[in-house]
């Protein structure tokens, strides 16, 4: 279904996040007889909801009342917030009615097409890695939109000029019912995720995968060094996909983009050393792989390196530096909210003494690696709720001293405690290793709050 379908039809929302409000404004401008009858939220709405959604005859619903399926099905299209999951079972008498679901991104890949876009899925890493792609595309003398949480609403580009390319940032929530894909589909990673959302590990990645079968997908990056990847992608082409055959390529392989020996290679050519590139840790350097691979995969010839990336800057919440005082460097990694990407900010301290404080939602996390990671470095740990007495655990049986595996009650005092155990030289790293909803509204509330709480030590 595209946007401009929409014209004259009686229409349904989700939620009242970023692609909602985009949704309805464009709705509002561009197709003034469609109409947004019901919205339907699972908290209650704020006052102004009606306003901020453009749709002041719309009928209110509580999206847990027994009704919300009954005022919904009289709608032609739901469109739903990317953070409401297909799987409930609301959606899913829907969609069993005969009622459309879909988001305002799916809406506009069908309305554009896949031509000169590139989507960015995985577990970690896509944010930054459809960044670089952006940056990169633009240095080698394209224009470019970046969409997604670190760029605008997909639907908000209907108000902009031809570009050269677009760079989707795609989470598991958009894949899992797309029904057009980019030209170019990214893979960074897969790991045990949003479990919750998608109700198992198994749905999570072959909704996630589920892009590179997609109708529009002419090449697939994927991460060679991924064995999730690699094998969800070999047991995925025994069956017989919606849009076959693409090109597969790999990056993090011998005769692609690379990592190796603390350079950027290609095909085995070192090319430059990461100590060199405006980013911190080699985890960023294999983004940055990702993010070659996938240029080349859209016809256009890398700019070179490293004077490509001048300019560019880390993302928030990313391994960003907060403050350097009293000897100590406190770095913002918030967003890592899986083991695996705390082990690998951890890695991007190689030579330093480290505090970590970690600890968020619990997901059913397995912090063994975690926990003997922690114990060879001989780092401190300081878990706060609510996951962090488990890391602590796991920390203290991989062998690390008891001393150095804290238990506290919140990130104030994961922040007091690190400034009174750290000395001089010490980095003292937020990379939670869980999600942040137990206590936050999400990882940037989390990552705001630990450089408050640091800039008032």
């Amino acid at each position: 279904m595209r946007f401009s379908q929409l014209e004259g039809a009686r229409i349904g929302v989700w939620g009242a996040g970023r692609e909602i409000v985009s949704f309805a404004d464009q709705l509002a401008r561009r197709l003034p007889s469609a109409q947004i009858v019901v919205a339907a939220f699972d908290a209650a709405p704020a006052a102004d909801v009606r306003e901020i959604l453009r749709a002041p005859a719309a009928r209110i619903v509580n999206a847990v009342d027994d009704d919300v399926v009954a005022a919904l099905a009289g709608c032609e299209v739901v469109v739903r917030s990317p953070g409401v999951s297909i799987h409930r079972p609301q959606l899913r008498a829907l969609r069993e009615a005969g009622v459309p679901v879909t988001t305002a991104t799916a809406l506009w890949l069908a309305e554009h097409g896949g031509a000169g876009v590139i989507g960015v899925t995985g577990t970690k890493g896509k944010s930054t890695t459809a960044a670089l792609i952006s940056h990169l595309a633009r240095a080698a003398g394209k224009t470019v939109q970046l969409v997604g949480n670190i760029g605008v609403p997909a639907l908000d580009l209907l108000d902009c000029g031809s570009v050269d390319v677009t760079v989707v940032e795609l989470s598991s929530y958009h894949t899992a019912d797309l029904e057009i894909g980019p030209e170019v589909a990214v893979v960074t990673n897969l790991f045990k995720e949003h479990t919750d959302w998608h109700g198992s590990e198994q749905a999570y990645r072959s909704e996630k995968l589920r892009l590179l079968a997609l109708p529009g997908v002419r090449v697939g990056v994927i991460n060679g060094r991924d064995e999730r990847v690699m094998s969800a992608v070999d047991e995925s082409s025994r069956v017989e996909p919606v849009n076959r055959p693409i090109v597969t390529v790999r990056f993090g392989v011998a005769d692609g983009w690379d990592v190796i020996a603390g350079a950027i290679c290609r095909a085995g050519e070192r090319l430059v050393q990461i100590s060199g590139l405006p980013l911190q840790g080699e985890h960023n350097a294999f983004n940055l792989c990702a993010a070659l691979t996938a240029v080349e995969a859209l016809g256009i010839t890398p700019p070179r390196l490293p004077d490509a990336l001048r300019g560019f800057q880390s993302l928030p919440h990313r391994l960003q530096t907060v403050a350097e005082r009293d000897g100590l460097l406190w770095v913002d990694d918030s967003i890592s909210t899986t083991p695996e990407s705390t082990l690998a900010a951890l890695a991007s301290f190689p030579d330093r003494a480290l505090v970590l404080i970690g600890g968020g939602q619990d997901r059913g996390q397995d912090y063994t690696a975690l926990g003997h990671a922690l114990a060879l470095a001989q780092a401190t740990v300081i878990g706060v709720p609510s996951t962090g007495s488990r890391l602590v655990a796991a920390a203290r049986d991989a062998g690390l001293q008891a001393a150095r595996a804290i238990d506290v009650s919140d990130l104030r005092t994961a922040v007091s405690a690190a400034h009174r155990i750290g000395r001089r030289g010490t980095v003292v790293l937020l990379s939670p290793a869980a999600p942040s909803y137990d206590h936050y509204r999400d990882f940037e509330q989390r990552g705001q709050l630990f450089r408050e709480f640091v800039e008032r030590l």
